[in-house]
């Protein structure tokens, strides 16, 4: 029946005494490839295929889901004869998914990827990693729909508060260690979405056009590096399309580039309801999910036939069936299955906090009004339901604790994704914070539905403190960067009235700010998560020092950005679902940025922002001097930071690539988030990645050869020390 059939056999005839029905792989051997190949080599198609296709497991349509399956994202059956565990996912990167309350239970709801982005540091994403990798095994699943890869290219993307930011260094360092910290509890974590997918307009067809040199050095290589640092079990494609070819479907990008060049080993399973046919198997794509969201389960029945027919998709169905394997055995998920158990709520909310705490943005502190002085009498605090809880993004990726939202408002009248697109409010007050903070002061709280109401609040207080809220949700982008429901005018009404106002921005992304001039301080708090309101209080008294720097570049006006008419606007009905109509399609022209995203879009434009990527102030003040950049193979930065201020606290240092022999140029080569004590200093030494410092060509990764000059800054933009290496030119490429 063909060599390769031969091949299987052998293998099967030499395992066969350990891995006969009854005993487990793991007692055959104990690298995860070899156990995966030798259980593969003895399955029938049919349990082949069994791993290939799952269901949305919640109840929709007549699919039954079995006994015992905890409701969540999905459900594939395991191969009991050879001790092959069921496969039970859940959403998402902040947490164990709520599903509208299904499973009548709770989970720890960590702040928003802006919000971890924020914090740029790999050991925090690692430890709220673990932090909801536990939860998901405590509650019966074995894989977490986490990893949100996808670089901000317009920060109007309805997802965009569940990715890192716009950087691929930056995106890929923090989200391979969230990805990492969630395989250490034994379950498996995906990364997402498979490529170019910042919009959510027309999702299901929206066509991103770019030059694959472009992808390579922005998009791509945030995946990349992700994918090298956390080795997720398993990529998720995306819902649109890529230069004309469907991102699950698209053989230059599963097969060519994320299996080929780097050498995946892992399985790459579909986005819910994205799959278009069988043949989506030979181009890439290993497993089929949410199967009743598609139009007919492809990677069941039909797959089988074709495999009993034609030889390539025998070949494929083996090798999609084993990259699921190797999965389970790389990450542990057989060895330590999932047990319903309770979560450590307490420890859960401690960890959601430090995230949050350590994310907040200080974006500005006119006269040091921040900390708040113990001195005032009368604080009034304005909107943002802050008086239940803060917001949370909408979605699939939204978690609720116990007992569910503090606030949920509806927008969609009725359908299946209602209970997604809840705008909901976390069971964090941070009025019932503020004034926990502040109990010699009369806090007093208007909802700020009326502006003129705010305002004669606002002359008879000491101190004003408004929330400013911007909801996003998966499905949806937004038409712009205001603060909706007339929020921006009631800001500017109540600053009129007292100059000593705080805006504490609930956002998922970017905003406007017409009223900055107007206030005294604004602070990004994003989606705090599940201990928001206290995190936003000790922020705003001083009980901790804010860290955090921004993870993307705020624009001055929408005018700015590559593309200032939203795409598809105009044309595209909005829709959660985003089919659009039969045979509708919008082109989406990356070219024009190309791999400048974000900072780099800014400077190739010498465009000025609101506020620059990597920028964030603090209470106390850092000195950075001393950058050193020695070249050679492996290419590594040095300086120094010193806290010369009286407070302790914590500083990012970043160093950007200037100036390569082909030009002026800017790109993020390194940071490092280092803690520091009042009048203390440190030296820090951070490898370079060379890529960072390569074009993509015909030939591979080139270096010119040359000078190259370097900075050491505070932001994209706050550049104060350069200097300059020479480089001896290569080029390299992928071992084939």
């Amino acid at each position: 029946m063909g060599s390769w059939l031969c091949r299987a056999a052998l293998l099967a005839a030499c395992s066969m005494s350990a891995i006969a029905p009854g005993v487990q792989a793991r007692d055959a051997v104990d690298d995860a490839d070899r156990r995966a190949a030798a259980a593969e080599a003895v399955m029938t198609n049919a349990e082949r295929v069994t791993l290939l296709n799952g269901i949305l497991a919640m109840p929709l349509g007549d699919v039954k889901i079995p006994e015992g399956v905890p409701f969540g994202a999905g459900y594939i059956p395991g191969i009991p004869r050879l001790d092959v565990p069921a496969l039970t996912e859940t959403d998402a990167s902040l947490g164990v998914s709520y599903l509208g309350g299904l499973r009548g239970d709770g989970a720890t709801a960590l702040p928003s990827g802006m919000a971890m982005g924020s914090t740029w540091s790999p050991d925090l994403m690692r430890k709220g990693g673990a932090l909801i990798g536990g939860e998901a095994h405590a509650k019966g699943f074995n894989v977490l729909l986490a990893g949100g890869i996808n670089l901000v290219r317009d920060p109007r993307g309805g997802r965009a508060f569940e990715y890192l930011g716009e950087d691929p260094l930056h995106s890929g360092l923090l989200g391979g260690a969230a990805v990492a910290g969630i395989q250490s509890q034994g379950v498996i974590s995906t990364i997402k979405h498979f490529i170019l997918n910042p919009t959510e307009i027309g999702r299901q067809f929206h066509n991103g056009i770019i030059d694959e040199g472009a992808l390579r050095m922005s998009d791509l290589l945030a995946f990349e590096i992700a994918i090298e640092t956390g080795q997720p079990g398993s990529v998720m494609c995306a819902y649109n399309k890529v230069n004309g070819a469907q991102a699950c479907g698209n053989d230059r990008m599963l097969n060519g580039i994320l299996k080929g060049d780097w050498r995946y080993k892992g399985w790459v399973m579909s986005d819910w309801g994205s799959v278009r046919a069988t043949d989506f198997a030979l181009e890439g794509l290993d497993q089929q999910s949410g199967s009743q969201l598609d139009a007919a389960v492809f990677f069941g029945q039909p797959l089988l036939d074709a495999a009993n027919r034609d030889k390539r998709y025998q070949r494929r169905i083996a090798d999609m069936s084993r990259r699921v394997l190797r999965s389970i055995y790389a990450v542990g998920v057989d060895r330590n299955p999932p047990r319903k158990a309770p979560i450590d709520v307490a420890a859960g909310a401690a960890v959601a906090q430090e995230i949050a705490e350590k994310g907040m943005v200080l974006l500005q502190n006119r006269d040091n009004i921040l900390p708040l002085a113990a001195s005032a009498k009368r604080i009034l605090v304005v909107g943002g339901y802050a008086d239940a809880g803060v917001l949370s993004g909408a979605g699939s990726s939204q978690v609720q604790g116990q007992g569910g939202p503090a606030v949920s408002l509806p927008t969609v009248k009725d359908g299946p994704f209602t209970a997604l697109m809840a705008q909901n409010y976390h069971r964090s007050s941070p009025l019932d914070a503020i004034r926990a903070r502040a109990p010699q002061a009369d806090v007093v709280f208007r909802d700020g539905r009326y502006p003129a109401e705010a305002a004669i609040a606002a002359k008879n207080a000491d101190l004003v403190i408004v929330f400013g809220t911007q909801w996003m949700t998966e499905g949806l982008d937004v038409p712009d960067l205001s603060l909706p429901q007339g929020q921006d005018a009631m800001i500017a009404a109540v600053a009129k009235a007292n100059p000593k106002t705080v805006v504490v921005l609930e956002n998922g992304g970017p905003v406007a700010m017409p009223w900055k001039d107007d206030v005294g301080a604004i602070l990004a708090a994003w989606y705090p998560g599940a201990r928001g309101g206290e995190a936003i209080a000790g922020v705003l008294f001083g009980d901790v020092n804010p860290s955090g720097r921004l993870p993307v570049t705020f624009p001055a006006s929408i005018a700015q950005l590559p593309r200032p008419a939203l795409p598809g606007a105009e044309t595209v009905e909005p829709s959660f679902a985003g089919h659009g109509k039969p045979g509708q399609t919008l082109d989406i022209d990356y070219n024009v940025e190309g791999a400048d995203v974000g900072y780099r879009w800014f400077a190739r434009q010498q465009a000025k922002p609101l506020y620059p990527f990597g920028f964030g102030l603090s209470y106390t003040r850092f000195d950075r001097s001393g950058l050193a950049v020695a070249g050679g193979a492996n290419p590594a930065a040095a300086f120094t930071l010193r806290n010369s201020g009286a407070r302790g606290g914590a500083d990012v240092g970043q160093v950007y690539l200037i100036e390569t022999p082909r030009g002026k140029t800017r790109r993020l080569v390194a940071f490092a988030r280092v803690d520091l004590k009042p009048g203390e200093t440190r030296r820090v030494d951070v490898p370079i990645d060379p890529r960072l410092l390569a074009d993509w060509g015909p030939k591979g990764w080139t270096i010119a050869p040359g000078t190259y000059r370097f900075a050491l800054g505070a932001s994209a933009e706050d550049l104060i020390e350069e200097t300059g290496v020479t480089l001896a030119g290569r080029t390299w490429t992928y071992r084939k």
